[in-house]
């Protein structure tokens, strides 16, 4: 965005942590503990590296031994590392786009009376939510371990319960994780209001940026994002064996 930009990977480690991380050779491994892609993925820790076969045997071999599957994060930039993947036989999954904009670009409509309410730790009712979502117990441990500022949203539309989020601080940067809406109450503008109160949050809590990753197939959520003026600032996709190893 400017000269003063964060690194946005190091957001999403800091907002949505891994239980571990530990340096082998040229790579960052994480340890998800069951928390999903995020915190299982390895990445390239040295980016002046000439990624060999060596090297990448060497991260599998590390996986290996936590026993989760062969998984790497290749960010914007990572064309060899992505074309000697695929040709070890790795398939994409899940392109995701990072959006972001000033917090102040979301303050501007003030969020209607308890219809978001900011909770932490988490009700039983968000719970179960997310939970609807696949949004297990192993990615609530995820939020705990957020060091930063952190807070749960709690959506209300036509006094029920409508959608929930996360959202943590890092350096000045706020990303909400997380969002997950009730079927039966979507198109009713809760995700717009989730992330105008996650805006005025951050805002409250120092934060000047406001910032969110989102998959390549959920549409809807890209569309919001969009339709709210966040813009794209940056991108990656997973590589994974098909056969599960």
């Amino acid at each position: 965005m400017n000269a003063t930009t964060p690194s946005w990977y190091d957001v999403v480690d800091g907002t949505w942590p891994a239980a571990a991380y530990s340096r082998h050779g040229v790579w960052t491994v994480r340890q998800g503990q069951g928390g999903g892609s995020r915190v299982s993925a390895t990445t390239v820790a040295d980016t002046d590296a000439r990624i060999t076969p060596q090297d990448i045997a060497e991260a599998e071999a590390a996986m290996q031994d936590l026993g989760q599957p062969l998984l790497f994060m290749v960010r914007k930039g990572e064309t060899e590392l992505d074309r000697q993947l695929q040709d070890r036989g790795y398939q994409i999954k899940d392109p995701v786009t990072v959006y972001a904009c000033p917090t102040s670009q979301l303050t501007d409509v003030p969020v209607p009376p308890v219809t978001v309410l900011l909770v932490w730790e988490p009700l039983a009712i968000m719970r179960e939510i997310w939970a609807s979502g696949g949004i297990n117990d192993a990615r609530l441990a995820v939020m705990h371990r957020a060091a930063g500022p952190k807070v749960g949203f709690l959506g209300r539309h036509r006094d029920k319960p409508a959608g929930v989020a996360f959202a943590a601080i890092h350096q000045g940067v706020a990303m909400v994780h997380a969002v997950e809406i009730l079927a039966h109450q979507r198109r009713a503008g809760m995700g717009r209001w989730i992330m105008r109160a996650a805006a005025f949050w951050a805002a409250q809590n120092g934060a000047h940026t406001i910032s969110v990753v989102c998959t390549e197939q959920n549409s809807g959520a890209n569309a919001l994002y969009a339709s709210l003026g966040m813009q794209t600032v940056g991108q990656y996709h997973y590589r994974h064996l098909p056969n599960g190893a």
